[in-house]
């Protein structure tokens, strides 16, 4: 930390000297006042890191300027000098937000000690402060890449649900579309962005684990509760909490997850006491609740509280005009963090990159330039530098789109072709009808006749 300035508002010339000398020999830079409007003036000008400041002044009194100080700045750190046995004067202080107080007369070894502390407290919030702007750099609208119509809407949502104060927000989309990213943006570009961000994959966690973590535990519960502890939605109060995969939590834990954004409140495993918190839930999932909720793998009541703000991220084949703009992002990216100065892809790789389907979205486009980057030392990334399953894809949708069926000499069954075709397109997006449909250029309400017709799906009654 570079040499911490300290402000020193007292009326006694003598006391003022004294602090300066003593002070200035421990390496701080050390500017002095003698009345309270004088003092806060310095203040705003200097904006020292600590303020050692006089209850008793001859112009306005030291709390006026306490107060004065802390509307413009609440985490200014405040020393307050007081007279001898003034314990009243001193306790006032610190409810107005005084970091501390001395008595005259003082020793002086340990004020250096007080301050000393102080120090280390202002240290600690720049690097708190400078961490959370990192944060909201790393996690603003910025790095949410795209120009498409669908992702335009997808923007104006994010910035009306960051900036209001829904509790519960819903994301949804295949897996790698960027919800993680999505719940970061939220958070950190909200009021909430000082408080904590929780994240938990509840398929990660063993069911006998979740509810542990969420909720906490009290010493005793059970067997291995040595002692207290508490769960990701105390340790979340007045921030977020990222539930990803949230289809996958059993449904005990969704009755009490249901009970927690109604009422705010819930018990630690064990425990009786009712915990009280304000949070903002987003749950994420790549299924469909409203499937789920038909199979009874989901509570319909827990569907429709967190579906108050639903959000659903397109897929990346479904926006294919963004796919120039990710990829020259993730270049970028992975030239700063390798130390390399790609410029680009070709134009093969390019139609590559635009004709592939890309089933892992954009965390697929991501790693696909992130080995590239980190194998080859080309300026421009080839198609020789793909995986194969990519680099392949475009001749082979060309052949596949080129090639007449042929009719073979003995003639075929046109149903057991269109059959075939169906079960082909299933199985190759298993069993997604909206994608399977794409696929072979139908509605899906055409091809759920199909299905039907073939006896893929159970008859209509």
């Amino acid at each position: 930390m570079e040499k911490a300035k300290i402000l020193v508002i007292d009326d006694e010339k003598l006391l003022r000297w004294s602090l300066q000398q003593n002070l200035s020999k421990e390496g701080f830079n050390v500017i002095t006042a003698e009345k309270g409007s004088e003092g806060l003036e310095m203040f705003l000008e200097e904006q020292p890191d600590i303020t050692l400041l006089d209850v008793h002044l001859p112009d306005i009194s030291g709390i006026h300027v306490l107060e004065s100080i802390k509307k413009e700045n609440k985490d200014a750190i405040i020393i307050m000098v007081t007279a001898f046995g003034d314990i009243q004067t001193a306790v006032k202080t610190i409810k107005i937000g005084a970091y501390d107080f001395v008595e005259k007369p003082f020793n002086m070894d340990k004020l250096k000690i007080l301050i000393a502390k102080a120090v280390e407290t202002v240290s600690l919030r720049k690097e708190v402060s400078q961490f959370r702007s990192q944060l909201s750099k790393k996690y603003g609208f910025n790095n949410i890449i795209g120009k498409s119509e669908q992702m335009q809407k997808i923007y104006d949502l994010l910035r009306k649900v960051a900036k209001s104060d829904a509790t519960t927000v819903l994301l949804q989309g295949e897996s790698g579309t960027g919800k993680d990213l999505v719940a970061k943006v939220i958070h950190y570009e909200s009021s909430r962005a000082e408080k904590p961000f929780m994240d938990i994959n509840c398929t990660a966690l063993p069911e006998t684990l979740i509810e542990s973590e969420l909720f906490g535990f009290e010493k005793g519960a059970f067997t291995d509760a040595k002692q207290m502890k508490k769960g990701l939605f105390e340790l979340s109060d007045g921030g977020t909490i990222f539930l990803d995969e949230i289809a996958d939590m059993k449904l005990s834990t969704q009755a009490k997850l249901l009970k927690v954004i109604e009422n705010k409140t819930f018990k630690r495993i064990g425990g009786i006491k009712d915990i009280t918190v304000d949070l903002r839930i987003i749950a994420a999932t790549n299924k469909n609740l409203v499937e789920e909720v038909k199979k009874e793998n989901f509570r319909e009541d827990l569907y429709y509280r967190l579906k108050v703000i639903p959000i659903v991220l397109p897929s990346l084949r479904d926006r294919r005009d963004d796919i120039p703009l990710l990829v020259k992002h993730f270049i970028d990216e992975f030239n700063r963090e390798f130390k390399k100065n790609v410029s680009g892809t070709s134009k093969d790789t390019e139609k590559a990159f635009m004709s592939y389907p890309w089933p892992g979205n954009i965390r697929e486009l991501r790693n696909v330039i992130e080995r590239a980057m980190i194998l080859e030392n080309e300026d421009f990334i080839l198609p020789e530098h793909l995986p194969l399953e990519l680099s392949t894809f475009e001749k082979m949708d060309k052949e596949s789109v080129g090639a007449p069926i042929k009719i073979p000499p003995g003639g075929l069954d046109i149903e057991k072709v269109e059959k075939e075709l169906i079960k082909q397109a299933l199985d190759q997006v298993k069993w997604n009808q909206t994608r399977a449909a794409r696929l072979l250029n139908l509605t899906r309400d055409a091809l759920r006749y199909r299905m039907q017709k073939f006896g893929f799906l159970p008859e209509k009654t």
